[in-house]
């Protein structure tokens, strides 16, 4: 399984501002540290933005900032909201399945597992886990979401 660009920056938006929690970032700044393109920033802080992960002050000395603790982002909800597709393999799309060993394929029901256990795995941590900030109760912040 491989994540979309979109979502790899997302995660980089996100964990470039919990890392500059005591003020507000420019899109600009991100894009200039991580070499990525001001455009497409724009569509992945808007959709973040629209999710609630961050807020955005417009205007002269405007910016953005985290709209959530980082404790109180999983990482598995931030793949779920950019990830427009999780299909792994062609049988999950029931638009375009032409393999011939379904329905009765044992694979896919093998592949759904196996995504479940992804997203799963990802659930168990938060934004904070990835920025070293500790949550409330003093831990790495993964805490709070474990068995979410």
């Amino acid at each position: 399984m491989q994540l979309t660009r979109f979502t790899d920056y997302a995660l980089r938006v996100l964990m470039y501002l919990g890392g500059q929690a005591d003020r507000l970032v420019t899109i600009r700044e991100i894009a200039e540290k991580h070499g990525l393109s001001e455009n497409h920033l724009m569509k992945i802080v808007h959709k973040l933005a629209t999710r609630g992960y961050i807020e955005t002050v417009r205007g002269k000395g405007g910016g953005m900032r985290l709209a959530r603790r980082a404790e109180m982002i999983s990482l598995g909800e931030v793949v779920r909201d950019t990830e427009e597709n999780m299909d792994i393999a062609e049988c999950f799309a029931a638009d375009a399945q032409s393999c011939v060993l379904l329905p009765s394929c044992a694979l896919r029901s093998v592949l759904i597992e196996a995504r479940k256990s992804f997203l799963a795995t990802l659930d168990l941590y938060a934004l904070s886990d990835l920025i070293g900030r500790p949550g409330p109760s003093g831990n790495l912040g993964g805490e709070m979401t474990r068995g979410a």
